[in-house]
């Protein structure tokens, strides 16, 4: 049980997550009640039910809302998430960032307000994992700074 809590959110992405995949492109609104994976281009707002994984290759222009989100891509526009948010080391953000507690990777850019919903600070960490799979390793407790 104990392990269960400790997983990292990127392998929480749970059972039929929605794809778009790399080189595809998808402009319009995205809505759906569970998982997305992007490792394309979406030009729109989402509201994404589950949990958020954005590949290194992955771009989204647009206001995002998920409950959870993994980002190793390129964000432009606004970001809100629920839950945890983990942002890798390959991320450049250039969004106003809310989310109820956020890591982020050493090297990730951050470009706009960042606002903790639960007053924790940010945390850093270093990727253990290759940069290709937007994974982060387990966040460790230090404060990081956002890059204006």
């Amino acid at each position: 049980m104990i392990e269960a809590l400790k997983r990292r959110l990127v392998d929480q992405i749970g059972e039929s997550p929605t794809f778009v995949a790399e080189g595809s492109q998808l402009t319009g609104d995205v809505e759906t009640p569970g998982p997305l994976v992007v490792s394309g281009t979406v030009r729109g707002d989402g509201r994404v039910g589950g949990a958020l994984h954005m590949a290194v290759t992955a771009r989204w222009e647009g206001e995002i809302h998920a409950r959870a989100a993994v980002i190793a891509g390129k964000v432009t526009g606004k970001l809100v998430v629920e839950d945890k948010l983990e942002v890798g080391m390959s991320a450049v953000i250039h969004a106003d960032v809310v989310a109820r507690s956020i890591a982020v990777a050493k090297g990730a850019i951050i470009d706009g307000a960042v606002m903790v919903t639960s007053g924790q600070p940010v945390m850093q960490f270093e990727e253990k994992r290759a940069a290709r799979t937007g994974a982060a390793s387990a966040p460790r407790a230090e404060p990081a700074r956002a890059r204006r």
